[in-house]
């Protein structure tokens, strides 16, 4: 099989800081962690989640380069909470988020859904955003005001479905309420359901209509910082489940209902509250 190379032709209508984050994401992903991949050893860390060397060498490389192209501080799923807080805190300015390998678990076994995330924030808002999947050779990115992008050219989604019960639905179970969850096993809304357990592709896949609805109890910062943006910039949209503002719930532990077509939207989030 011919090797992908890790350069493209630069991407049409985007800024030059966007090309210049993707280049460096790029990069990262073939230094750092493809060559790690199903070769990699893994622990846990207090909260249970995995992290490996390919994590912790994919953060610093990032995080070096980044603030190459813009020196603001560097919030890491990899850094420990106190450090993170501290540097939200201290972040009203700028701020790069990264989460060098949504999706570890998968990385680890084998499964080909992960990805690199990475956001530029200030004042709590994503300004930037790219998502990369290193497997798939995909490129999510977006700018606030300028559009959605796949791989350089603007992000046109699949006409949505007409309704609810023939969409496909990405749905995490994790922190949602018992109620909810017993709902969705006996009764779902929807035609069929997904969970391939990587944040940061799932909104995009919400983006670009790969799913159609999309549902999860609680996301961190890295989580959704990109995603989030790579939705709304493609004309997506999105709440928490107890909060019409998404913008508004609890950075570290945030819900998510969402989907492209606002009609599919209402319906979806409706259905959900209804369940509460």
């Amino acid at each position: 099989m011919e090797k992908r190379s890790v350069t493209q032709a630069a991407p049409r209508g985007m800024s030059a800081m966007l090309k210049a984050v993707i280049a460096a994401v790029r990069l990262v992903a073939a230094e750092e962690i493809m060559p790690r991949y199903l070769k990699v050893a893994h622990q846990r860390k207090s909260d249970g989640s995995l992290c490996t060397e390919a994590d912790v060498a994919a953060q610093t490389a990032l995080a070096k380069k980044l603030q190459a192209i813009l020196n603001v501080p560097v919030l890491g799923e990899e850094m420990p909470a106190d450090e993170q807080h501290a540097v939200w805190q201290s972040g009203d300015d700028g701020l790069w988020c990264i989460d060098p390998i949504d999706g570890t678990s998968n990385f680890v076994r084998g499964l080909p859904y992960f990805a690199v995330s990475v956001a530029l924030l200030r004042k709590g808002k994503s300004l930037l955003g790219v998502v990369y999947d290193p497997v798939a050779d995909e490129v999510f990115a977006a700018e606030s005001g300028k559009g959605a992008f796949l791989n350089g050219e603007k992000l046109v989604g699949r006409e949505a479905v007409g309704t609810l019960d023939q969409a496909l639905a990405s749905v995490d179970l994790k922190h949602l309420s018992t109620k909810l969850v017993a709902q969705l096993a006996s009764h779902p809304p929807y035609c069929s359901q997904r969970n391939f357990g990587a944040s940061a592709l799932d909104w995009c896949y919400t983006a670009a209509g790969r799913y159609d609805v999309y549902l999860h109890g609680g996301q961190k910062l890295w989580d959704y910082a990109a995603g989030t943006l790579i939705l709304s910039e493609s004309g997506g949209h999105a709440c928490c489940i107890k909060n019409d503002d998404f913008a508004q719930d609890d950075i570290w532990q945030r819900s998510v209902i969402a989907a492209s077509d606002k009609k599919l939207f209402d319906e979806w989030k409706n259905w959900i509250r209804a369940q509460q």
